[in-house]
Parts: structure tokens; C-alpha cells; sequence
């Protein structure tokens, strides 16, 4: 039996720099949220730079647009995480820092045990999104594919 792990990646286009007073917020919560990810049941790995984040990794030409890629045991503890803890708290103040997308920001997809998605990955899955109905190539939360292949 092939095992996998849940990879995810979500996008985000902020208001402005990181150093900027109105990101204040934001920032000042970071390691918290990142330790929680860290601590988290079923939590693998996330994409981070020496300074525990991924504010200053640039996967696109704007700047201000901010990836955040994990990997995750299941969906279930991918979800608790992001709509159980104090992390929805972000979600629920992501107006005060975050532009609203227009397109797909966030994707999923499942990905062979042992497997660490690198940044291409996570765009081809946003990309396939943007254009195409979830699948079993890439999902979100409300349309869940099994990790069968």
C-alpha cells in the first residue's frame, strides 16, 4: 500500500511590506502561528527561511504576494489546524493585511510519503486550479479527494 501526505500551498497579497505599520499585526503573530503549526497532530514540514517564516521567500514577480506551503499527515489535521486553533483567528482579521484573491489561492494535492513539495509544485497546483475543476491533481477543502492513485 502507497502511503501519502497532504501537501498545501495558499497565496496571499498583502497591503503592503512586512515592515510596514499596517502589516504590525500580522507579523507580531507569525512565530505563534508557526509554533502552533510546528505542535500541530499530523504536522510534517512547512516552507520556511533561518528566520522560521516564509514572508521573505519571493515565489512570484510581486512582491507582496506571500506563499505559504505544509505538509500534512491527512486532511483532518490539516483542517483542524487552520479552522480549530488560534490560526482562524487570521483568517478572520486577513482583511486588515490581505487584498481579496481573485483567483484560487489556495491548492492541495497528495503527495508520496517522504515526498517535500518544492515552490514550482505548489504554483503548477495553484495554476491547474485557476483553470481547471479540483481533482485528484489538486483540491481544496470543500471538493476533498482520496489519496488512492
Amino acid at each position: 500500500m502507497n502511503r501519502h501526505h497532504l501537501a498545501q500551498i495558499n497565496i496571499a497579497h498583502a497591503h503592503e511590506t512586512m515592515d510596514s505599520k499596517s502589516m504590525q499585526g500580522f507579523v507580531e503573530r507569525l512565530d505563534e502561528i508557526n509554533q502552533l503549526a510546528d505542535e500541530a497532530e499530523g504536522f510534517i514540514w512547512r516552507l520556511q527561511t533561518e528566520e522560521g517564516h516564509a514572508t521573505s521567500i519571493q515565489a512570484f514577480d510581486d512582491p507582496l504576494l506571500l506563499v505559504n506551503m505544509s505538509v500534512w499527515k491527512d486532511i483532518k489535521s490539516l483542517k483542524h489546524y487552520v479552522y480549530k486553533t488560534a490560526h482562524v483567528e487570521l483568517i478572520q482579521d486577513r482583511d486588515a493585511w490581505f487584498n481579496k484573491m481573485l483567483k484560487m489561492h489556495q491548492a492541495l494535492w497528495w503527495i508520496p510519503e517522504g515526498h517535500m513539495p518544492s515552490v514550482d509544485e505548489g504554483k503548477q497546483k495553484l495554476e491547474y486550479l485557476q483553470k481547471n475543476e479540483p481533482s485528484k491533481t489538486a483540491f481544496i477543502f470543500s471538493r476533498p479527494f482520496d489519496s488512492e492513485k
